[in-house]
C-alpha cells in the first residue's frame, strides 16, 4: 500500500500488508494483478500503461471522471470511496480479476504512449506555440 501523504500510523501493521511512502508505479504496477487506487490522472495512466485491470475509490471529481473512463474502457470499475464497503470492495475486486478485464487491459496498454514519448511530444508542442506567439 503506498500511503503517499497519509498517516498510517495509527493503522494496526499486518503482516501480509506492506505500507510505503513512495512508489515507483511503472515498476510494481505490472507484478500486481489489479491496481486499486483514488483515480488520479498519473495513477490511472500508470495502471492503464502497466495493463491491469483498475479498481478507482474516487474522493474528488476529476478521479470520478477518471472512473468513467476505465469503466467506459472495460478496463476496470469505479465507486466513490465514501460508497464502498467490505462487501462493495470485494465484489469490484471478484469483477475487476475476470479474465476479460485482464485481457481488456492489456490491450489497451500497447496503445498508451510511453512516458518519455509523451513528454517530448508535450515539449515540442509548447516550443511550437512559443514560435507561434512570438511570430503572431
Amino acid at each position: 500500500m503506498c500511503a503517499g501523504a497519509s498517516d498510517f500510523s495509527d493503522v494496526p501493521h499486518l503482516d501480509h500488508v506492506k505500507v510505503v511512502s513512495t512508489m515507483n508505479y511503472g515498476a510494481a504496477f505490472p507484478a500486481c494483478r489489479a491496481v486499486v487506487h483514488h483515480g488520479g490522472a498519473g495513477t490511472t495512466a500508470a495502471g492503464l500503461r502497466a495493463g491491469v485491470p483498475t479498481l478507482i475509490l474516487s474522493t474528488d471529481l476529476d478521479q470520478t471522471l477518471w472512473g468513467a473512463r476505465i469503466k467506459r474502457l472495460k478496463v476496470g470499475t469505479a465507486r466513490r470511496l465514501s460508497a464502498t464497503t467490505q462487501k462493495t470492495l470485494l465484489a469490484d475486486l471478484r469483477t475487476i480479476l475476470e479474465p476479460e478485464y485482464s485481457a481488456r487491459a492489456r490491450e489497451v496498454a500497447t496503445q498508451m504512449t510511453k512516458p518519455a514519448e509523451s513528454a517530448a511530444k508535450t515539449a515540442d508542442l509548447l516550443e511550437k506555440l512559443a514560435r507561434l506567439k512570438r511570430a503572431g
